[in-house]
């Protein structure tokens, strides 16, 4: 496994202890559905905590499970809440950078108009750069955090991305920008209007 897929895998287990410590009764479809996680990667990574001893399951009536965090469970939870500071550094460095010559590519062309497409880390660094140049966040779309608030801005779903005015979409997820794009893409918009953010490269140039 190569040192971005370890990330990957890293950060996921991280989210998924955390919502496990959290001690609430959950399906494997509701940590999917919370997490914006494929529900057959949400079955690997469940399997996987539970043979490293991170975890336990117990049944519930309804066909629903209640996870416990094992003592092993919450030191890696730390080491990996540990790991993941050191890691949104360098994030934080890299992708403020990027962004900033991506929009400054964008204010200098005829296109004004911006929308965000993925809410998490990289979309409040994407928003900082924003505010440095005259260019306007017209709207943000994520399905899975739909309803809530983003500097202002009501996150509204996916679905929405056409009655939304934008010049450009930028994808502004560190970990879902390839399925986002995907989807985009399955709605119509045309590929050369969207601006794609990976975990592999960070920001891909696109001419715009």
């Amino acid at each position: 496994m190569n040192n971005k897929n370890e990330q990957s895998d890293d950060y996921r287990s991280l989210l998924l202890l955390d919502e496990i410590s959290k001690g609430t009764e959950l399906t494997q479809r509701d940590l999917s559905r919370k997490l914006n996680v494929a529900l057959g990667l949400v079955n690997s990574y469940v399997k996987n905590l539970v043979s490293k001893g991170y975890i336990t399951v117990s049944t519930i009536p309804r066909k629903r499970y209640k996870y416990y965090l094992t003592p092993s469970g919450f030191a890696e939870k730390t080491r990996l809440t540990y790991q993941h500071l050191q890691n949104f550094t360098n994030l934080y460095r890299v992708a403020r950078r990027d962004f900033s010559l991506l929009f400054n590519k964008i204010e200098k062309s005829d296109l004004k108009e911006v929308v965000f497409c993925g809410v998490d880390e990289v979309a409040e660094i994407a928003f900082l750069s924003l505010k440095e140049t005259d260019l306007k966040l017209t709207g943000v779309v994520d399905g899975a955090k739909k309803g809530t608030d983003f500097f202002g801005h009501t996150v509204l779903p996916l679905e929405e991305i056409n009655n939304i005015g934008y010049g450009i979409i930028v994808v502004t997820s560190f970990q879902g920008g390839e399925a986002l794009k995907a989807r985009l893409i399955e709605l119509g918009v045309a590929e050369a209007k969207i601006c794609d953010i990976s975990a592999g490269g960070w920001l891909k140039k696109v001419e715009v």
